[in-house]
C-alpha cells in the first residue's frame, strides 16, 4: 500500500463515491460515482465543498432523529461515535457503519507485528493495559452514541479474540469483563489486582493515554494496602459487588502472603521513582499516546518508569483511524505516524495561510504544516478534523506525519479539548457572579494553564481583580465561597467532555482560580516585550506553559480557590 499510495487513494474514493454516489449529501452536488478513479477524483474536488461538523450537523441530527433515508451514507448508519470534540458544549457524533469495524481492526493487527521489530519476547508474557469503557446513551431514533473505543471493547472483534494458544502477542493481565465494567473505580481495582497477580509476566504496561498511566498508578498510591490484603488473603475486598467481577478473579485469586508484603514495602516506601519496573521488572516499554497534549506527562512516566522506552502506536480518532508509528520505539520527539491510504481518502489543507490549495496524501511536502482533511466510508466528506501535522518523511510513498496539535484548543487534561472561546465563556459566567456578590469587583485580565503536577491534573485560571470604587482596598480580600462558586460556575460552562471527566471518570480534579495581585498582568507583557514581542501587537495568551511565565504568575498569587462541587453533568442529550 504504501508503495502505491496515491493509486490506493484513488481507488479508496472510487470505493465510497460508488457506495455512497445515490445519497442525497452527494446528489445535492450532483455528484455520483464516474467512470474512473481519476474522473471522480477530479470531479470530487471540483464539486464537493471542505466542511466542518457545523456544516453536515443539520444531517446528522436528522439520522440521529431517526430518519433512515440514505442521507451521508449508502450503508446503514449503525451507531455515532461522540468525538472528544464538541459543538455547542456537547460531544460532535460521528456517523459509523458496521465496516468500520473490519478498518479498524485491520490497524490493530497490525500493531504487533511492527512492534516485534524492535523487541523481541513479547510472546513470551502478557500486557499490562487499564482500558475502560465510558458511558452510552441513544439518539431519539434509537442510535448507540458512544466513544470509539467502548465500541471496539464491545465488539465480536474484542471480545471473542484468539485465544493465547493463537496469538500470544496479544494476551492481557485484565480480564474482559473488567475492561467492560461501567463502574471505573471497580473496574480499576479488577485491572490492577490482576496486574500485581501476574507481575513476573508482564513485559509491557499501558493505557490509551498517558494520563491514564498516571490515574493508574496514583490508583495503586491510594488503595495497594487494600489490595495487599486482598492478595494476602485470597479474598477480594466486598466493596468489589459486580458479580462477573467477581467472578472473573474466582481461579487467580490465591493467598499469597509474600506478594502481599512485597507490595506492601515497595508503595510504603516515600520515594516512588521508577516504581513500574519495581513492580513489574520485566516490563520492557510503555505503551501509551504521548503525543500532542498527552507530551506533558513524559517526564512523570520517565520517573515512575525509571526511564523505560514510550511507544506511541497508532493514530486514529472518532471520524477514521489514520495510521500506524512504524518506529515505536523512538524517542518522543521523534514520533510520528505514517498514514495507510486504504484506511479513507486524505486530503491536507496548509496552516500557512498563503492561498495554497489543498493537497493529496501523497502531494505534501516535508517540513510543511497541514490540518488534516477525511473523506471516510460512513459519510464524512471533505470533513476537516481540526488535527495540525507537520510532515517529517515518507514511508515508501506513504508520508509520514508529527503530531502537532489540536486547531484552536487551549486547554487540555485528558481527551477533554476547551477551547478560547469555551474559556471566554466561562470566565464571563463566573465573572458576573462575583459581581453580583461583590458590588465595584470585576475580572481584568485572565489566563489558563493545564496544571498536570498533580494527579488527576487540573485548570488553573489566574484572574486580576479590579476594585472599580477608590475607596476599596486593594488587598482586600473577597469571600472563599464567593470564589469556590466561581469555580464551579466555570465549570458549569465548559463543554460535556469536561464535564464527563470530571463527574463520571474523576479525570480531571477541580477546577483552580487562583488571584494575582493588580500589576501581574502588565509585568507579563513587560517580560514579553524584553524577549522581543511587539508592544503594538501583544496580546494576553489565554493559555500559558512557559516556565518562567509560570514562575511570574505563581509568585504573584494572593489567594487560591477550588472548585467544591460538581458541574452538573448526564449521558448526552441529541434532542
Amino acid at each position: 500500500m504504501t508503495e502505491n499510495c496515491d493509486e490506493v487513494q484513488g481507488i479508496v474514493l472510487a470505493e465510497i463515491l460508488k457506495q455512497n454516489g445515490q445519497t442525497e449529501y452527494l446528489r445535492r452536488y450532483s455528484l455520483a460515482a464516474g467512470d474512473g478513479a481519476a474522473a471522480d477524483r477530479a470531479a470530487f474536488k471540483a464539486n464537493i465543498p471542505v466542511v466542518t461538523y457545523e456544516d453536515l450537523q443539520p444531517e446528522i441530527q436528522r439520522i440521529a432523529n431517526g430518519d433512515h433515508s440514505a442521507i451521508l451514507c449508502g450503508h446503514p448508519i449503525s451507531e455515532f461515535l461522540t468525538s472528544s470534540g464538541t459543538s455547542a458544549g456537547e460531544r460532535k457524533l460521528m456517523p459509523a457503519i458496521s465496516d468500520d469495524l473490519d478498518r479498524r481492526q485491520l490497524l490493530y493487527s497490525l500493531l504487533m507485528p511492527v512492534m516485534k521489530k524492535y523487541v523481541a519476547g513479547l510472546d513470551k508474557g502478557k500486557a499490562l493495559y487499564f482500558l475502560f469503557v465510558k458511558a452510552e446513551s441513544k439518539t431519539p431514533g434509537g442510535l448507540l452514541a458512544r466513544p470509539v473505543l467502548t465500541s471496539y471493547y464491545k465488539s465480536r472483534h474484542f471480545q471473542l479474540r484468539p485465544p493465547p494458544s493463537e496469538d500470544p502477542f496479544n494476551v492481557y493481565t485484565s480480564p474482559t469483563a473488567a475492561i467492560l465494567c461501567a463502574d471505573a473505580h471497580q473496574s480499576m481495582y479488577i485491572q490492577m489486582l490482576c496486574g500485581l497477580l501476574h507481575r513476573h509476566e508482564v513485559l509491557r504496561v499501558g493505557a490509551v493515554f498517558a494520563s491514564g498511566l498516571l490515574r493508574a498508578i496514583h490508583f495503586l498510591q491510594t488503595h495497594y494496602p487494600q489490595l495487599a490484603a486482598d492478595i494476602a488473603t485470597g479474598e477480594l475486598s466486598p466493596s468489589i459487588t459486580d458479580p462477573s467481577l467477581r467472578a472473573s478473579v474466582a481461579e487467580t485469586l490465591k493467598p499469597n502472603p509474600d506478594l502481599a508484603s512485597f507490595i506492601t514495602d515497595e508503595c510504603s516506601k516515600a520515594d516512588w521513582a521508577g516504581i513500574i519496573t519495581r513492580i513489574w521488572p520485566n516490563t520492557k516499554y510503555l505503551d501509551v499516546v504521548i503525543t500532542g497534549a498527552m507530551a506533558q506527562y513524559i517526564p512523570t512516566l520517565q520517573f515512575y518508569s525509571g526511564g523505560l522506552p514510550m511507544a506511541s502506536t497508532m493514530y486514529a480518532s472518532s471520524e477514521c483511524y489514520f495510521g500506524l508509528n512504524l518506529k515505536p520505539m523512538c524517542p518522543p520527539d521523534d514520533i510520528c505516524y505514517t498514514i495507510l491510504p486504504n484506511m479513507g481518502y486524505f486530503e491536507f489543507l496548509p496552516v500557512s495561510g498563503d492561498g495554497e490549495e489543498i493537497v493529496d496524501l501523497a502531494g505534501v511536502e516535508v517540513g510543511k504544516e497541514y490540518e488534516l482533511v477525511v473523506t471516510t466510508y460512513a459519510g464524512l466528506y471533505r470533513y476537516r478534523v481540526g488535527d495540525v501535522l507537520q510532515v517529517s518523511g515518507f514511508h515508501n510513498s506513504a508520508p509520514k506525519f508529527k503530531f502537532l496539535r489540536r486547531k484552536n484548543v487551549v486547554l487540555s487534561i485528558e481527551s477533554d479539548k476547551t477551547d478560547e472561546a469555551e474559556l471566554q465563556r466561562a470566565v464571563e459566567r463566573a465573572a458576573a457572579v462575583l459581581e453580583a456578590a461583590a458590588a465595584g469587583l470585576s475580572v481584568v485580565e485572565y489566563t489558563a494553564h493545564a496544571c498536570t503536577d498533580t494527579i488527576p491534573g487540573h485548570y488553573v485560571i489566574y484572574w486580576e481583580l479590579l476594585w472599580r470604587r477608590k475607596e476599596e482596598e486593594e488587598e482586600e480580600k473577597v469571600e472563599g465561597e464567593v470564589m469556590e462558586k466561581c469555580c464551579l460556575e466555570m465549570e458549569e460552562e465548559m463543554n460535556s467532555v469536561y464535564k464527563q471527566s470530571r463527574v463520571a471518570d474523576r479525570s480531571i480534579g477541580p477546577l483552580e482560580i487562583r488571584v494575582v495581585r493588580t500589576g501581574t498582568f502588565e509585568e507579563l507583557m513587560d517580560y514579553a516585550i524584553s524577549r522581543g514581542a511587539s508592544i503594538n501587537q501583544y496580546k494576553v495568551p489565554r493559555c500559558v506553559n512557559f516556565k518562567p511565565i509560570l514562575e511570574l504568575l505563581d509568585s504573584r498569587v494572593v489567594s487560591t480557590h477550588f472548585s467544591k462541587g460538581l458541574p452538573r453533568w448526564s449521558p448526552g442529550r441529541f434532542d
